[in-house]
Parts: structure tokens; sequence; C-alpha cells
């Protein structure tokens, strides 16, 4: 081989390894990229001294380990920075001490302190109403506010999962297009690599993703429950559907290869902008509202039991002041018996904060609360009654084996929350033992 063929070979390598350097310096702002360097070997003819210099393969400089725990530590944080932005509405709600609950609960007690002192005075009856009907309007609108928060937690996810799903399309279509192009030029299709594990990096901050790589070629994916969401050239849905449990809730189900659509419990969602959304509902939200809930039942049910030990101005007995609303159950829509269960409450004091799940199995009732797991056998009398946490319920009907039933004690209480009267001359201000103007007051609740 000429000499000038041999210098030609160098400078054609010269010109390849300038080529990349080239297209380094152009994608250095480009997302996804991964610096490529250009291996260069000798290459021989017969002899065993090179006779030119060859470019041997342009070598993408990516580091599987590196990227992998850059992966789990972004999945990590989108769930916190997405259960950040919910809790802090959150926040903003209730850490306001001027526009909170406690400035109107303050003065609807300071009115009932006004009343002890003069029950005869329409003015001061008429003060105790218009607290009260402030008061109650402000659980009824916080309730409101936890409403649309989980309504559009119900539209943040479906978004969530769509973005899911298209991802985990183009990286199947991706392993594809990466296997035909290596069969096609033997090279590595070093852009469309780049564009798969940028497309990882992204679906890692939507869900949690494990990522194993097949024959050191195919990218397959699992959920963190270890079901399929990339398997080869195959992607698999999912679905953002209703409960089965409970119809206001929108819940993660997951389509598998024969169509059947299963619904995944939301614990199984650590990571990514998926799991922060789901773990701020379960965590916070739930239990927020719960807890208002809790609130107005406690407050209404304790006032109306001494509201009705009293006399009105009129002087019959007291009725109840506030409306306030029961514990909601709902029959798991995949049941196949008939069983029904109500709920009413028994003693507000004894009320948790918690959610239930009652589970027809091996003949018994069983109700799990979710705050704890603790369960308790739920054994009717000859009606159908049974008492739990503060409430009673009724259970009738024949349940099926595996039947569930969902019971939320206080999640809509305050949504119903109203002052039941209407005339200050309703209020009954005095004790049952004397008149009507008599200060041995029965709204005496300073101690509540």
């Amino acid at each position: 081989m000429s000499i000038f063929s041999i210098g030609l070979s160098g400078l054609s390598a010269a010109q390849s390894a300038l080529s990349t350097t080239s297209n380094n310096l152009s994608n250095v702002y480009t997302e996804g990229y991964n610096r490529q360097l250009t291996i260069l070997g000798e290459s021989y003819s017969n002899g065993s001294t090179g006779t030119r210099v060859s470019v041997d393969e342009v070598q993408r400089q990516f580091n599987s380990y590196v990227t992998e725990q850059y992966n789990d530590a972004n999945s990590q944080k989108s769930a916190l920075e997405s259960y950040q932005s919910q809790v802090s509405q959150i926040d903003d709600l209730l850490a306001d001490s001027d526009a909170g609950l406690a400035p109107l609960v303050q003065d609807f007690f300071s009115s009932l302190d006004d009343l002890t002192g003069a029950a005869s005075d329409p003015a001061a009856r008429q003060g105790v109403l218009g607290s009260a009907s402030s008061m109650a309007a402000q659980f009824r609108s916080f309730d409101s506010y936890l409403g649309d928060m989980r309504s559009s937690l119900n539209g943040q996810l479906e978004s969530t999962v769509t973005d899911i799903n298209n991802t985990a399309t183009q990286i199947a279509k991706l392993n594809d297009q990466i296997t035909q192009a290596r069969a096609k030029s033997g090279e590595e299709p070093n852009s469309l690599l780049d564009k798969r594990d940028k497309l990882v990096s992204d679906l890692n901050e939507l869900v949690g993703a494990d990522l194993n790589i097949q024959d050191g070629d195919t990218y397959n994916i699992n959920l963190e429950n270890g079901q399929p969401l990339v398997s080869g050239t195959q992607s698999y849905d999912l679905e953002a559907v209703e409960s089965n449990e409970d119809p206001s809730r929108t819940v993660i189900a997951y389509r598998d290869a024969a169509g059947n659509v299963n619904q995944i419990d939301d614990s199984a969602f650590e990571n990514g902008e998926l799991g922060g959304l789901l773990s701020f509902r379960s965590e916070t939200l739930d239990s927020v509202q719960n807890q208002l809930g809790r609130m107005t039942v406690v407050l209404g049910s304790e006032f109306n039991a001494v509201h009705e030990n009293g006399v009105d101005l009129n002087g019959d007995a007291g009725e109840a002041f506030f409306e306030i609303g029961s514990p909601r159950v709902m029959s798991n829509s995949q049941n196949d018996g008939d069983g029904a269960i109500s709920a009413e409450y028994s003693d507000v004091n004894q009320l948790t904060s918690s959610d239930y799940r009652i589970t027809y199995t091996g003949g018994e009732y069983q109700a799990e609360r979710l705050s704890d797991g603790d369960t308790t056998t739920l054994t009717p009398d000859g009606s159908g009654d049974v008492d739990l946490d503060g409430m009673t319920l009724n259970i009738s009907g024949t349940a099926q084996e595996g039947d569930t039933f969902m019971l939320q004690p206080t999640r809509t209480a305050s949504q119903d929350f109203e002052v039941a009267i209407t005339e200050g001359a309703e209020i009954a201000a005095a004790s049952s033992r004397g008149g009507s103007g008599n200060n041995e007051n029965a709204l005496d609740l300073l101690d509540l």
C-alpha cells in the first residue's frame, strides 16, 4: 500500500474524529445526549506491519450504573415534588389563622357566652344563629375545597397515566428500531440509544420502574410491583378507572396480555409523579377530610345533646340545633351477593378518623381499620346490629365469599353540616329546670 493511501486513511480517520467532536459540541445542551468517542484502530494487510488507520467504531460514553442511580433518585424526587405541590395547598388552607376555622368557632362560642347572660334577648339569639351559620358554612367550604382537590387529583392521575402509556409505547417501538438498525448496519445506532435512555428517564419521573436489559440489547421495564410495562416490542397499558370500592375515587388498573383490567392498590406505587399523587391522597387528603368530618360530627352531636336538654323561648323542649351527615357505606361493584350494610353514629367520642374495609370471609364479616390494619370480627345481634368504634352497623342480605364494603365514618359529614333551626326563639337557651329566662343555661358549652 502506498504512502499516499496510508496518509489518506489517517486524514479520513482524523476527519471522522473531528466530526464526532463537532457533534459532541453541537449537542452539549441536548437533553439525553451522551458524549461520543471515535475509536481508532490499526489496519493490517498481509504482513504484521500496519498499513493504515481505521475507525473501529463511534462509541457512546454511557454508564449504565450511574444512569440507574440517577433514574432512581429522579423518580423519588419527582414523587416528593408531586406530593409537596399538593400538600402545600392544604397547608395554605388550614394554616391561615384569619381565614381558618378557629376564629369562627371562637366567635360561635363567644356568642353563646353572650346569650348566657341575656337568654331572652332577641339580638343575642340572632347573634348565635348568625355565628353558627357562618361556622357551618366554613366547614362546608373547607370540605368543598378538599372535594375539588380530590376531583382535580383524579384528572391529574388520568393525565399521568396517559403520559406513562405513551412513553412505554415509544420505548417498545425503539426496541424494535434499534434491533433492526443493528441488523442492517452492524453498528450501534447511538442516536436511537440516546433517545431510548432519555425515555426511560422520563418514565421514571412519571412512575417507579425497574429496567432489565435482555441479551445486552432489548429493554424490558417492570412496574414496582413486578408487572411488565414494556417487554421487548410489546407495551402494556395502565388505565385510570373508577374504583370498585368508591365510585368517586380514580384508581390505577393494569391491562394484561389477555385484555383483563385489574385494579392495583395505591400502595404499589411509591415513586414518580404517580406515586406522589397517590401517596398524597392516601396519607394526607383522606386523613384531613376525615378529621374535618370527625370534628364536625363531634361538635354538632355534642352541641345537639346539650341543646335538646334545654327549653326554647316558647317553652318547648329543644330540638337538634345542627344537621350533620352520617357514615357512608359503599358496596364493592364486584360483589356477588346482595348483602348490605348501613351505619349511624352511636357514640361520637369513640369515632376515629380512619376508613374501614369490611370483608365477608369464612362465613363472617371482618372489619379492617385502614389507618393501622387492626381487624375486628363483626357479630351482629338478632336485628343485624353490631357496634364498631362509635357506630352502629346494620347488616342485612346475604353476602358471598370475598364481598367487600367500604365504610367511611366521617368523610362526607362536613358537606351536610348546617344549622337546623331558623328562628332565634327556637334556641333552647334555658335549663329544663327553669323558665325561658333562667340563667342556669343549658348552652353553657364552653367546657366542650
